[in-house]
């Protein structure tokens, strides 16, 4: 079993407490009220889904998460692929159209490297792949797939 499928739940659960605290810091900023328990109730589908939805639409986040001893932080970067030079991975965070912002990683050689659902090295990558690069504290993950899929 891959260390990504056995921490897959602690990896979803990071991720989305990243992105469930920058949707409810928006919501705090732009000053708007709760809603009422009822509201809750009622929409409690809506609810999941609005969180879905916030959550696919993350391009970078940090989660510290619980472990056994203590607490790690996991570091996520979504985006594009803009090169590959050794160790160094060059991403674009943002959609097709915008851009958040590019950043240069390093990945170490112990990554696990995914292509189109294949195992793959970093080299392998290629200019314009959808991209997704996990750190943890004793892990690094690149998942990366072509644009189209």
């Amino acid at each position: 079993m891959t260390f990504v499928r056995k921490h897959f739940k602690l990896l979803t659960i990071g991720v989305a407490c990243a992105a469930a605290g920058a949707g409810a810091g928006a919501i705090a900023t732009a000053g708007a009220a709760g809603p009422s328990p009822a509201a809750t109730t009622s929409n409690s589908h809506a609810a999941r889904a609005a969180r879905g939805a916030l959550v696919r639409r993350a391009v970078q986040g940090d989660a510290v998460v619980a472990t056994r001893s203590g607490f790690a932080t996991v570091t996520f970067n979504r985006g594009f692929v803009e090169s590959v030079s050794g160790q160094q991975l060059t991403i674009r965070e943002g959609t097709k159209q915008h851009t958040y912002k590019t950043v240069a990683l390093t990945i170490p050689a112990s990554a696990k490297v995914r292509d189109n659902g294949q195992s793959a090295s970093l080299s392998q990558l290629t200019s314009g792949q959808r991209v997704g690069v996990v750190q943890g504290p004793q892990r690094t993950w690149v998942i990366a797939r072509n644009a189209a899929s």
